[in-house]
């Protein structure tokens, strides 16, 4: 109002009215002064109100009557200017408000004078418009007067003003209905006691209401009575009125003031009494009429029914319902029943097509719905309202499809109906259905041949009626084609919309509200406090129950024909976005359901839904063309069926539903309940279709189906793919927001379709639908959070899919199973596995369970598992490692090479990066399974790798056993404890030990398996294995424990291996597979198993040599010092070379120890530091620690218990010497077993190998160390054997080229130089030991000269024949004798050299070893030449020099104990033998070779003549006679005449003959003569030569004389030089001998020669000249006999 009342306003408005007022006067001058004078003083009387008062305004309105009385006189004129002028000045007088009540009253009888004079009507309206809108001063008579006035100018002649009139109607009546409604507000405040009002039939009885309401009271009742065709009571003076324009008044009113109505009393009466009933009677004429009936025959005529009214009406109604259905509860009910009515297809379309808009009013309004539900179709005995509008819906569209709808009006008045509205006039309409081109399909709905098109009739959610506003029409319009359908159509997706949106709203606030309330009156601490929470609570209960009821009776009441109808509708749908909108309002209902749990609507919906995709289950119904003849086919495929006939075809339209139900499923899972079943078979087939295939994670993917060539795809569809796999995708993950009911409604639904999709798959190797596995897999993964309540059902589930035939399904079976556990273990949960172990093992079992599935492909999955499991979670596995170790060992031998191979990657990557991760308790199993995959025979690589984990594997149990120790020993307490609780024994293996210990017995019987593996190279490397770490960890036991090391473990292989080798096959192996050759010394089983007997007894000795300080306090040392023994003889005296060699090998081994008695003895590992306890053992540390690892009662422990100053308690020397005794026996048995001849030979003899042979001559010395204190002659007999067997030994030839030196080198075999070793230790330790030692000395004498014999006579082995190594071939089984000359040679040499020594020892005299040597030496030597060997006799000489040498003045000494007697005859057949020797020297030798023999022949008769010859006396008469004959015989050659020349040449021995004779000549003359008889020998000897120095002569002579001119032979012409050298050595010796010692005889035979010396003169030969002379000199001192001679003669 500012702007009207603020000083320029004001000052404005008394310019603006006096120069009105002047214009007035001035227009009135001339015909109307009366009027010319009356503005003239109210000029004046303006200008006195404003001079004379401060509040202009007011006083202006208290003189308002006369301001405006000139204006009223203008008006009063008629005359059109001058009215305008005033008109205009009376309406600016008002608009400032200064128009007082009375004025106003003068002002409105004017008008209606002026409208009774149809003066300036528009200006009158616009004035009353103007009075009545800005103030409130009219009332009562006026106001109604005014009101009047309007509707009188309604019905004019003039449109225009009767538009006007209508247009100021409305606003007059809307101006009083909103005084009223200020006028309320003003007394808002204060309460009055309402007076009940009775039921008066005084219509006026208003004195309760104020001035406003009580107009507007009266105008309401009298529009009811013009509507109804009566007289008004108060609207006095109308004339005329149309019930089209009192019905919209009427509406309007109704429409725009509801709360009057409800506020008043008053105005909710009139409603009731007048307002309802007036309608109902207006329907009437509707409600009868039936469309079609012949009008002629009916007897009354039915009133037809008028459009404009009954369109009127059906708004009144809308308005009735929607504003005051509270209050008219009864008469809505008729109202709505005539709604359904109106719908009927006997009533005419444009009926139809404004009831429809009226109904689709009401189904924008879900909370109207909601009361008439309630009001209605809750109660008893009332119609069911909302139901039958549901069902009217759909029976209309039912209806529109059925019956063509008959076109306009104009048609259906001429008799008959002919259809010409049908679809022919769809051309015409095509117009307004804004269709561009003919090319574009319509959007329309085809059913059965109907074709109705779809009209966009409305924006979704408010229904703009379009002939509900028509207005302006009096004949009813022609309803284009569609638009009854459309409306229909939207009035049901609206329903479905508001319905849904309203009890989804109301149930989401429910909830809350529930939820707030428990969870506040759980947590309110006070009693009475809490008691009014529940008491709220429970009220709120009550009205959610109740609200419940009503929900659920709406959605009763109305599902099955709104399922009807959209059903249809889609059925009928070629239009995409409608099918969308049914569809979209199929799921909001199927959700709804679900929500409110009821279960068969809600599967109706869905199986609505699922069928629109033409597939139910898995009958495939066929899409019939005709229907769907405006869809576009867009895939074909096989349907999912165990026998596919034909195809299916999937429209768009299928597509869409797909679509649909994906959304449903999304964002409604967790209503679905058991419609899972329905919603996924659905989905299936159409994955199935569209050939989308699993991808990691379980999301499907585009992928051609391998198989049904039928199927086809548009472009279309496969641009959509992805996106339909990525809604796929999405349901799935959407089931983490689902209750745990409804994840387990969703599993057990897709588990049920798999087990369909696993019966389709039987039997045939055809794709299997993947779908659900892949879906249960995706669905597991998004709902890790809370894997633990769907874990066992999914995947037991799995598992059974993992053991179907059909290739594929399992290899998904297995993907998804493997998945989730990976997912499980990595997923983040709360609280971590690592505190939650149950959830861990849980997660890991199935794994384990996959161990019972056979197929290998599902073993692979399982195993890469793992693997990823140990990449990615190793570290934290925990508990759970025994079940992931069980599966590697679940791997069998028969499994396939990449299955064992994957098994074992994972085992590596176990022992390389996890054994410090897991528990203690799981490392026995790592050991087991590490064993297990060593003997898989699959691959031997791995085999042969998995020895190498167990070696690291017991590498890290070394370097951490402080750590394992301590966990094992914990956890040991903790089972007993365990055990004795329950009563039972606790039973592990190895149990008294330690667990510890425990662990590492597992490992070495492990490896002891792998020991006796069928592959040669596992048993190699397991026993290496074993037997380092034994050796190298081996400390770490407790003592007892090697108590079971040696005999569960060491020795239970021996016998295994023993066993093994023994019967192992002696077939070639042709080659080790492939094209490896195989080496000879392999070849054969026997071979090979041969290598790891040689392999695991050499390992046993090792541990026995270095931890015998450990063993030996054991207790039964002895026995098992025997078992081994045992072992190592039945090893050596196998049948093989290697392993026989190798058993002794091992004895030497084990012989070598020394028993820790002296201090100075140490075992093999050094104390690092001069402490004695501990030791460290070489700078292994645990892994972290600083510190070196000490385990108590270690090796340094035991050490210092033997360094200590008192000597250990352990061994005493007694049992040491048992030891050693066993050791001899097993010796010796080894020894006479294996040199033993065989009784009868064959190619496949076994004859023990020269190295053999060696090694265990070689073991005697350093046994016979420990054992000489007690080595008696028995002993040394059975030594000898040996000794004597092992070389007689022969050779294979194949072999002699390595072990014979070639023939010409006189080298000794190793065997002979153990051999002689042997005896060389015998002896020295006899000439150190003490004396009752010395009895062995003939012994070894014995023994040595046995040996010294082999050199002319090589000794025989058994019945073998050897041949001699010049004629063996190399490459034939021959056996070859070896050259016993060196060494026969070299054991003489010890004899000498022997006897040198012990000459004069009591044994060596009494048992005649002297004669024993001459005796063997007489063999080579009486051979000479003859002997294989010249160096053999030459030895023999020197020796026998060197024996007698020593040996003579012995026997000399004891010549009186007669104790040499035997040995004279033998040495003086032995010197004949070799001087006078049978043998010929062979025909090459040399002259100087001749010269050195005859030099060695010159030194024994050396010998003789200085050792033996003078020493006669001690000597046996006999001897001497021999020697002398010898000498005798040696000093002339005494050739028989039948030498041929050729023999006798220079090889006469002139030398020895010279020695010979001058020995004989000087033991002869010599005058130490003591006895008559030796005398006599040497006369004898000299007789005999003389005479046989003649013989030669007196023949020479002969021979010479008869042979003539020709030249004698030259051994003729040597010997008689000879001889004549000989006599001139006779003479000179005669001379230098005492005269008194030679016999007168042998002068007379010297003198005798002379003659026949002379007769040689003539002889020819010069040489025998000069050698005469020599002999004929001498003889010049016989010329003169001595005087001597003649007085002996006479005497």
């Amino acid at each position: 109002m500012s702007g009207t009342n603020s000083p320029e306003a004001v000052k404005k408005l008394l310019e603006n009215m006096q120069s009105d007022l002047r214009a007035l006067s001035l227009e009135c001058k001339k015909k109307f002064p009366p009027v010319k004078e009356a503005a003239e003083s109210g000029i004046i009387k303006v200008k006195t109100i404003a001079a004379r008062n401060t509040e202009i305004l007011a006083a202006l309105k208290e003189n308002s009557s006369e301001v405006v009385q000139p204006f009223l006189m203008g008006c009063g004129t008629k005359e059109p200017k001058i009215t305008q002028l005033c008109l205009a000045a009376i309406q600016r007088l008002m608009s400032h408000e200064v128009v007082s009540e009375t004025a106003a009253g003068n002002i409105i009888n004017m008008l209606w004078q002026l409208m009774e004079n149809s003066l300036e009507e528009l200006k009158l309206l616009q004035t009353v418009l103007v009075l009545l809108t800005t103030n409130t001063v009219v009332h009562d008579e006026a106001l109604s007067k005014a009101i009047v006035l309007c509707f009188r100018l309604h019905f004019t002649k003039d449109n225009i003003t009767n538009n006007t009139a209508a247009a100021t109607v409305r606003q007059v009546v809307t101006v009083v209905f909103e005084r009223m409604v200020a006028e309320d507000e003003r007394h808002r405040d204060v309460v009055e006691q309402p007076v009940l009002v009775q039921g008066n039939s005084n219509r006026r009885s208003v004195s309760t209401l104020k001035p406003c309401a009580k107009d507007a009271y009266m105008l309401f009742q009298d529009l009811c009575q013009l509507v109804n065709a009566d007289a008004p009571y108060w609207l006095v003076g109308m004339t005329e009125m149309t019930r089209t324009f009192g019905l919209e008044l009427l509406e309007s009113v109704l429409n725009d003031f509801p709360q009057v109505f409800l506020q008043h009393q008053e105005f909710s009466f009139l409603l009731k009494e007048r307002v309802c009933p007036l309608v109902i009677k207006l329907f009437s004429p509707n409600i009868k009429f039936r469309q079609g009936s012949s009008t002629s025959s009916s007897p009354a005529p039915v009133e037809k029914p008028y459009f404009p009214i009954c369109m009127r009406l059906l708004r009144v109604v809308s308005v009735l319902i929607k504003q005051f259905y509270s209050l008219l509860v009864t008469e809505c009910e008729i109202f709505l029943s005539l709604l359904v009515k109106f719908l009927d297809g006997d009533k005419p379309q444009w009926l139809r097509a404004v009831a429809v808009e009226s109904i689709h009013r009401l189904c924008v309004q879900p909370q109207l719905l909601r009361s008439f539900c309630q009001s209605y179709d809750m109660k008893q005995h009332s119609t069911k309202v909302f139901r039958d509008i549901v069902n009217a819906l759909g029976s209309f569209i039912q209806s529109l499809f059925l019956v063509p709808p008959t076109g306009n009006p104009a048609t259906t008045n001429q008799a008959g109906n002919n259809n010409s509205g049908g679809p022919v006039s769809a051309p015409a309409n095509s117009g307004m259905l804004g269709i561009g081109g003919g090319v574009t399909l319509l959007p329309a709905f085809e059913y059965r041949g109907t074709w109705i098109p779809i009209l966009t009739v409305t924006v979704q959610g408010s229904a703009k009626a379009t002939y509900l506003e028509m207005l302006d029409k009096v004949e009813p319009p022609t309803i284009p084609e569609g638009y009854a359908m459309s409306v229909a159509f939207h009035c049901l997706l609206d329903l479905v919309r508001g319905i849904t949106s309203m009890i989804e709203g109301e149930l989401g606030e429910v909830e809350t509200e529930c939820q707030t309330t428990t969870t506040e009156a759980v947590s309110s601490p006070a009693q009475s406090s809490e008691q009014q929470e529940l008491q709220s609570t429970s009220d709120q209960m009550d009205k959610a129950i109740v609200s419940r009821a009503v929900w659920e009776e709406m959605v009763n009441a109305c599902w099955c024909g709104l399922l009807a109808a959209l059903s249809l509708l889609l059925d009928a749908s070629t239009d995409e976005a409608a099918t969308e909108n049914i569809l979209k309002a199929e799921l909001t209902m199927a959700a709804l359901c679900g929500r409110l749990g009821l279960v068969t609507s809600r599967d109706a919906f869905i199986t609505a839904i699922c069928k629109a995709y033409s597939i139910q289950g898995q009958s495939v119904m066929m899409i019939s063309p005709s229907s769907e003849s405006h869809q576009q086919v867009v895939a074909v495929g096989q349907p999912l069926a165990v026998q596919p006939q034909g195809t299916v075809m999937l429209t768009s339209k299928n597509i869409q539903c797909m679509r649909t139900l994906l959304n449903l499923a999304h964002c409604h899972g967790a209503v679905l309940g058991t419609s899972w079943q329905l919603v996924l078979a659905t989905l299936q087939h159409l994955v199935w279709i569209l050939g989308l295939k699993p991808s990691s994670g379980g999301a499907l993917k585009p992928g051609r189906a391998v198989e049904g060539p039928s199927t086809v795809l548009t472009t279309a569809v496969m641009t959509d793919l992805p996106v339909i796999s990525n809604i796929l995708s999405r349901l799935f993950e959407s089931s983490q927001y689902l209750d745990d009911v409804s994840l387990h409604h969703l599993i057990n639904a897709l588990c049920s379709l798999s087990l369909e999709a696993m019966d389709m798959a039987y039997g045939n190797n055809k794709e299997p639908s993947l779908f659900a596995v892949a879906k249960l897999l995706e669905t597991g993964l998004v709902n890790m959070h809370r894997i633990e309540i769907l874990w066992r059902p999914l995947t037991g589930h799995l598992l059974e899919v993992c053991q179907h035939p059909n290739s594929r399904m399992r290899e998904w079976g297995a993907e998804a199973l493997t998945s989730l556990i990976k997912a499980g273990l990595t997923f983040n949960h709360d609280p971590p596995l690592s505190q939650n172990q149950r959830l861990q093992l849980l997660l890991l079992n199935p794994l384990k369970e996959m161990s019972s599935v056979n197929h290998p492909d599902i073993r692979l999955k399982q195993l890469e598992c793992v693997l990823q499991i140990l990449q990615s979670q190793g570290d934290s596995l925990g508990p759970g490692w025994p079940l992931v170790l069980g599966v590697m060992g679940a791997i069998r031998n028969d499994q396939g090479e990449s299955l064992i191979r994957t098994a074992f990657q994972c085992l590596q990557l176990v022992v390389t990066d996890f054994l410090p991760t897991m528990p203690c308790t799981c490392l026995q199993i790592v050991v087991d399974v590490a064993g297990s995959f060593g003997l898989h025979n699959q691959e031997l690589n791995i085999s042969l790798t998995s020895i190498g984990l167990l070696w690291n594997i017991s590498d890290y149990f070394f370097q951490r056993g402080e750590t394992i120790e301590k966990e094992l020993n914990n956890e040991e307490a903790a089972q007993q404890k365990q055990a004795e609780e329950k009563g039972v024994v606790l039973n592990r293996p190895f149990h008294p030990a330690p667990p510890f210990d425990c662990l590492w017995l597992c490992l070495y019987a492990k490896l002891g398996e792998l020991c006796v593996d069928p592959r040669p190279a596992v048993r190699k490397s397991a026993g290496q294995t074993l037997f380092s770490t034994i050796g190298a960890h081996g400390t770490l036991l407790q003592p007892s424990t090697w108590h079971t090391v040696i005999w569960k473990v060491l020795f239970h292989l021996l016998d295994r291996v023993r066993e093994s080798s023994t019967t192992a096959d002696k077939e070639k192996i042709e080659s080790g597979g492939g094209n490896i050759l195989i080496h000879h010394s392999r070849d054969t089983a026997e071979k090979q198993w041969a290598e790891t007997w040689v392999l695991t007894l050499a390992g046993v000795a090792r541990i026995f040599n270095t931890r015998r300080y450990l063993l030996q306090p054991l207790g039964d040392f002895s026995r098992a010092w025997d078992v081994l023994l045992d072992h190592i003889q039945s090893a050596a005296l196998s049948k093989n070379n290697e392993v026989s060699l190798a058993a002794l090998k091992s004895f030497q081994e084990i012989l070598q120890i020394v028993t820790p008695v002296r201090d100075s003895d140490k075992p093999e590992t050094p104390p690092a530091v001069n402490v004695p306890v501990p030791v460290l053992l070489g700078s292994i540390s645990g892994p972290g620690l600083n510190r070196p690892f000490v385990r108590t009662d270690s090796i340094g422990e035991r050490l210092g218990r033997y360094s200590s100053s008192e000597p250990p308690v352990v061994t005493d020397e007694l049992e040491d010497l048992n030891l050693w005794w066993a050791a001899w026996n097993t010796w010796y048995r080894v020894g006479s077993e294996s040199t033993k001849p065989p009784i009868t030979f064959d190619k496949l003899t076994f004859i023990p190998s020269q190295p053999f042979l060696t090694a265990l001559i070689q073991i005697f010395p350093a046994l016979y160390q420990h054992i000489k204190t007690g080595f008696n002659m028995d002993d040394l007999q059975k030594l000898g054997v040996i000794l004597h067997s092992a070389v007689s030994v022969p050779i294979s030839s194949d072999a002699s080229p390595f072990i014979l030196p070639s023939y010409t080198e006189a080298v000794l075999t190793s065997l002979q130089e153990a051999v002689l070793t042997a005896l060389d230790v015998l002896q020295k330790a006899i000439c150190i030991g003490p004396e009752n030692m010395q009895i062995m000395y003939p012994a070894i004498f014995d023994q040595l000269l046995a040996f010294v014999e082999f050199s002319c006579k090589p000794p025989q082995y058994g019945q073998l024949e050897t041949k001699h190594i010049a004629n063996a071939k190399y490459n034939q089984a021959e056996w070859v004798a070896l050259n016993y000359v060196p060494f026969a040679e070299r054991s003489l040499e010890v004899v000498v050299d022997l006897y040198q020594k012990t000459a004069c020892h009591k044994a060596v005299v009494n048992e005649k070893v002297l004669q024993n040597i001459i005796k063997t030496l007489r063999v080579p030597l009486s051979l000479k030449y003859s002997c294989p060997s010249e160096s053999t006799w030459k030895l023999a000489v020197s020796s026998l020099l060197k024996v007698l040498s020593i040996g003579l003045p012995v026997a000399r000494q004891h010549a009186s104990s007669g104790k040499f007697d035997s040995m004279w005859p033998e040495l003086a057949n032995t010197f004949e033998d070799f001087l006078f020797t049978k043998s010929i020297p062979p025909d090459n030798l040399s002259i100087q070779e001749f010269q050195r023999n005859e030099s060695i022949d010159v030194e024994v008769v050396q010998l003789i003549s200085t050792e033996i010859l003078p020493y006669a006396n001690f000597i046996p008469k006999e001897f001497v006679g021999q020697i002398m004959t010898m000498l005798n015989k040696g000093s002339i050659h005494s050739q028989s005449s039948s030498f041929t020349e050729a023999e006798i040449d220079i090889r006469l021995r002139e030398e020895f003959s010279k020695m010979c004779f001058e020995t004989l000549l000087q033991f002869s003359f010599s005058n130490k003569v003591t006895t008559p008889q030796e005398g006599y020998i040497s006369r004898m000897a000299l007789s005999v030569l003389l005479k046989r120095s003649q013989d030669v002569l007196h023949r020479y002579i002969e021979d010479e004389r008869l042979s003539g001119k020709c030249p004698l032979p030259r051994q003729q012409v040597t010997e008689i030089i000879f001889v004549l050298k000989a006599v001139s050595t006779l003479i000179d010796s005669l001379k230098k001998t005492q005269p008194e010692n030679v016999d007168g005889n042998t002068w007379a035979q010297v003198i005798a020669l002379y003659p026949t010396l002379v007769e040689c003169i003539t002889c020819s030969s010069s040489e025998v000249c000069s050698a005469l002379k020599e002999a004929l000199v001498p003889f010049k001192d016989f010329m003169q006999p001595p005087a001597s001679k003649v007085q002996n003669g006479e005497s």
